[in-house]
C-alpha cells in the first residue's frame, strides 16, 4: 500500500509509553480508524518522543510492539494506512535539526507542555524535552501532511508547527504544505477520570481506579466503574460543572452505546448512580472486549507485527525522501546519497 495522492494527508501518533485508555480509543484511536475513509493516513509509533523520559530498554520494545497491535487491533488497516516506527525513518531526526535553526527560543519556552512535564521529571529536564515540539513539526511536515488531529493539549504545538513552515517557505518559497487542524467533535467522547473528572482520563494518572485501560479485564473493569466518583444529589442530569462525575459517565455510555445525550437521559430517568455505574461498564466490556481477543492474537505474532513495521517505514522513508531533497536543495546541502 502506498499513500494516494487523490486523498489529503493525516499524520497522527502516539507514543508508547503503556498501554492506552478508553479515552484514548474515544478520543483518537476510534477516530483515526474512520479517518481512512476520506483521507491518506499515516501513523506512526513515536519512540522518539518516548525517550525525553528515561525508559527501560526491553520494557520500551515490549510497548512498541504491543502499540502496533493495538493500533490493529482498534481498526487501523495497514493496507489503507501506513503505519511505522518513527525512529525507522531517520529523516525525522534529519529534519528536526534542520527546522531546529528555524525555530526560536522565546517559541519553546511558551510551551505548556514543557512545563508541565519539567514539573513532573524535575530530575532530568533534558534539552529533548525542551526541543521535542520540534520534532514533533518534522514529523507532520516531512510527509506534507494536510490535516492533524489535534485535542486542546496539542492545538499549541501544532500552531508553532504552522508557524515554522510559514517562516521556511517565506524564505524559500513553498517548500511545505501548512497544517490544517482536524478537529472533529461529532461523536467524539471527552472521557473523564474517573475519581476526578475534572480533568481527563491518563494512562500517568495515580490511582488505577481513575482510568480504563483497554486491555483491562472485565472484572476490573467493573470494579473501576463501581468505584467511580459521582456526587451526593441523587439525580442524573448532564451537568458538567455541578456533578462532572455523572456527567462523565452519561458521555462514556453514549460512546459506548451510540445512543444520544437524550436517549441515555431518558434511559436513566429512575435516577439509580448504581445502575447507571453498572451499565456504563457493561457497554465498555461490549465495546472492548473484540478489540481485547484482536489484540491478544495480533500480539503473539511478533514476527509478522515486525514485518508490518519494516513495511510501513519502507513505504514513509518513500514518501520523506521528496521532501528531504527539497529541503537539502533549497539550503544548499548536496543530494543525500541513496
Amino acid at each position: 500500500m502506498t499513500a494516494s495522492s487523490s486523498l489529503p494527508t493525516v499524520f497522527s501518533g502516539a507514543q508508547p509509553t503503556g498501554q492506552l485508555t478508553l479515552g484514548n480509543y474515544m478520543g483518537a484511536l476510534r477516530t483515526w480508524v474512520r479517518m481512512q475513509q476520506d483521507y491518506s493516513c499515516i501513523f506512526c509509533v513515536v519512540d522518539l518522543h518516548a525517550l525525553t523520559v528515561r525508559q527501560d530498554p526491553q520494557q520500551l520494545r515490549e510497548n512498541i510492539f504491543e502499540l502496533t497491535a493495538l493500533y490493529l487491533a482498534c481498526g487501523i488497516d495497514p493496507e489503507r494506512s501506513i503505519i511505522f516506527l518513527q525512529s525507522h525513518v531517520p529523516a525525522h531526526s534529519e529534519l528536526a535539526w534542520f527546522l531546529s535553526t528555524f525555530t526560536q527560543m522565546g517559541e519553546l519556552e511558551r510551551m505548556t507542555q514543557f512545563k508541565d512535564k519539567a514539573q513532573q521529571h524535575q530530575q532530568n529536564i533534558n534539552a529533548a524535552l525542551f526541543t521535542y515540539p520540534v520534532l514533533m513539526a518534522a514529523d507532520i511536515l516531512l510527509y506534507q501532511t494536510h490535516k492533524v488531529p489535534v485535542g486542546e493539549d496539542q492545538k499549541q504545538h501544532l500552531e508553532l508547527t504552522r508557524d515554522v513552515a510559514i517562516r521556511f517557505n517565506g524564505l524559500y518559497g513553498p517548500v511545505f504544505r501548512v497544517p490544517e487542524p482536524l478537529i472533529g467533535n461529532d461523536g467524539v467522547a471527552r472521557v473523564k477520570d474517573l475519581q476526578e473528572p475534572s480533568k481527563k482520563m491518563s494512562k500517568s494518572a495515580l490511582s488505577e481506579l481513575a482510568r480504563v485501560m483497554l486491555l483491562d479485564e472485565p472484572d476490573a473493569i467493573v470494579k473501576k466503574f463501581k468505584k467511580a466518583v459521582t456526587d451526593t444529589l441523587g439525580v442524573i442530569q448532564y451537568d458538567e460543572v455541578n456533578q462532572p462525575g455523572v456527567a462523565n459517565l452519561l458521555n462514556i455510555w453514549c460512546a459506548a452505546t451510540g445512543n444520544s445525550r437524550e436517549q441515555a437521559l431518558s434511559h436513566f430517568a429512575h435516577n439509580q448512580y448504581g445502575k447507571l455505574k453498572m451499565e456504563t461498564a457493561e457497554a465498555v466490556n461490549a465495546l472492548l472486549q473484540p478489540i481485547r481477543s484482536r489484540f491478544l492474537q495480533l500480539n503473539s505474532d511478533r514476527g509478522q507485527l515486525q514485518e508490518l513495521l519494516l513495511r510501513g517505514a519502507e513505504q514513509a522513508r518513500a514518501q520523506a525522501r521528496q521532501t528531504m531533497d527539497q529541503v537539502r536543495s533549497v539550503l544548499g546541502l548536496p543530494k543525500a546519497f541513496q
